[in-house]
């Protein structure tokens, strides 16, 4: 089967030629007929089966038979809703690839992480498409930027994910504020109980159900292994690993962001280049670091399971999971990045003791056992620990708290109990008890002042009033004769002078003599009155003065 004989428009052909798509995918081919009878559609199928074509190819057909009859500003017709900025992303570049031959149908991305100016001028324009993550789409709404009442098509990706980083809540909401007509498609690579929830809610009872089995997708295209290691000798295998795979593009899975920049970290010590993206990296860091993996700068990219999400490579060689998940879902998502399309890739596991009951989960859901690779220099013999450890060690854990509680209620008990009393038996005990004759902070501090009071008058009372006011420093300035008030004038004059002070004092010097001026000298002598300095610094009382 041809994508002509599925019945799509000639400007879409073009598009998917350019893009060098032969022939339609499984879920393609079986998706794309029943969203052309507009019926509603409930897909099962991982990442890299090509599902992003089966529900942007149809959505694009109908919005453009729609559009050449529109006038005025353009609506929003169709709302993709995914859970991760990087898949968002992804996305809406599908979406303008596919609509290169179709230039009237416009798309717009929005997601949270950025400023929202250039988004909502983006939306100021007019859009048909928009692709967004939930948390960003309901801020718009609330702002009213957005309006959902003339949604045609809306689309739910990755929704299992959704559940997985909390945004099921913010669905719901979303799913509230829809129209009553329209026609709803949501994709999920696994089904938990509450995705079917979401489901009967927004498909409603009548609805079409297509899945594409995990085991097939994986079996066929991606060779696994899996090696048995401890958790300390991880990075060493790490590193001879990617020495013995050569430069190829290579995409490690970390369970935390602590854990990838610490990856990144011993792998750029040991001369490889690797960069990692999170959570906890700024959406322009990440994007620049996808954008270097993806053009060949770097081979080596370390993520978390939510950054990854967007990642779309189509020859990466080798996934390799660092830490195995605790979901078995999630190992189906990662292996989904390897593989694509017509390629074939490898997806390696490292698995210690205490994740050996993860791998038993991970082969009973995709129906297969993984083969163990033994032969290397790290591998970890030590014994699964049994269920009667693991409950022993639970029982030492509750022994240790329960021994803590009983000491902490022995000294409790031991600690002397104070009666009870109330506040007015608290005062007359106070005040009746007689044992204790030191007085109150507040009484000290109280008789203190009261004693400098009564002491400062008396002696006040002591000293006679004199009959004019008490100008020290004028009494005792004029009550002294001149030329002794000359000598404490020059004695002030060099303490205050740097040049008259005694470690720069130069008896030899040729303007003081003795440390004294000349012209302070020849006014002690008589040679000079107080008519001579008019206009000049002139001697007036003890002080030289200005006129």
């Amino acid at each position: 089967m041809t994508f002509k004989q599925l019945g799509l428009i000639e400007p879409i052909l073009k598009a998917l030629e350019d893009k060098g798509y032969a022939t339609p995918s499984p879920i393609q081919a079986q998706s794309i007929p029943i969203l052309l009878n507009k019926k509603d559609l409930l897909g099962c199928a991982q990442t890299g089966t090509g599902k992003t074509a089966a529900f942007a190819i149809p959505i694009i057909q109908q919005i453009y038979n729609d559009v050449e009859q529109e006038k005025g500003k353009k609506k929003i017709k169709a709302l993709v809703v995914t859970p991760t900025r990087e898949l968002a992303i992804q996305i809406a570049d599908n979406f303008v690839e596919y609509t290169k031959y179709a230039r009237n149908i416009s798309t717009t991305v929005i997601f949270g992480g950025v400023k929202q100016g250039k988004q909502t001028a983006r939306l100021d324009k007019g859009v048909d498409v928009l692709v967004a993550t939930p948390g960003r789409l309901l801020d718009l709404i609330n702002q009213r930027f957005i309006s959902l009442s003339d949604i045609q098509y809306i689309v739910l990706d990755e929704a299992d994910h959704m559940l997985d980083m909390g945004f099921i809540h913010d669905v719901r909401k979303i799913i509230k504020l829809l129209p009553q007509n329209r026609q709803s498609l949501l994709f999920s690579a696994t089904m938990p109980k509450d995705i079917v929830e979401i489901s009967q809610t927004l498909l409603g009872n009548k609805f079409e159900r297509i899945t594409i089995k995990p085991d097939q997708a994986t079996a066929e295209k991606v060779e696994q292994a899996v090696y048995k290691v401890s958790k300390k000798n991880k990075g060493v295998l790490l590193q001879d690993i990617l020495n013995e795979k050569g430069q190829v593009s290579t995409l490690v899975f970390s369970r935390t962001k602590h854990g990838a920049n610490k990856i990144v970290k011993v792998l750029n010590r040991s001369g490889f280049k690797a960069e990692a993206i999170h959570g906890n990296k700024s959406q322009a860091s990440r994007q620049k670091s996808l954008k270097a993996f993806k053009d060949g700068k770097i081979h080596i990219l370390v993520a978390t399971d939510i950054a990854a999400r967007g990642i779309d490579v189509d020859d990466l060689a080798l996934v390799i999971n660092y830490d195995l998940p605790n979901i078995p879902e999630t190992y189906v998502h990662r292996i989904g990045r390897t593989g694509r399309a017509a390629a074939s890739g490898i997806a390696l596991s490292f698995c210690n003791g205490e994740e050996r009951a993860y791998l038993r989960d991970i082969e009973k859901l995709i129906n297969q056992k993984v083969p163990v690779i033994t032969e290397h220099s790290y591998v970890d013999n030590e014994p699964e620990p049994s269920s009667k450890d693991i409950k022993a060690s639970k029982a030492n854990n509750n022994r240790g708290r329960s021994q803590g509680r009983s000491s902490r209620d022995d000294r409790n008990a031991t600690k002397k109990k104070r009666p009870n009393k109330s506040r007015n038996d608290n005062r007359s005990d106070r005040s009746n008890d007689k044992k204790d004759d030191r007085p109150r902070r507040k009484d000290i501090s109280r008789s203190k002042h009261q004693g400098e009071r009564s002491e400062n008058r008396n002696n006040s009372e002591q000293k006679p009033r004199d009959s004019k006011p008490n100008n020290k420093r004028r009494n005792n300035r004029n009550d002294k004769p001149r030329e002794e008030r000359q000598d404490q004038n020059s004695r002030s004059s060099q303490s205050s002078n740097p040049s008259n002070r005694s470690g720069n004092n130069n008896p030899r010097s040729k303007k003081t003599k003795d440390g004294v001026s000349k012209t302070e000298r020849k006014f002690r002598e008589g040679q000079k009155k107080s008519s001579d300095y008019k206009g000049k610094y002139r001697p007036k009382g003890t002080m030289w003065e200005l006129d």
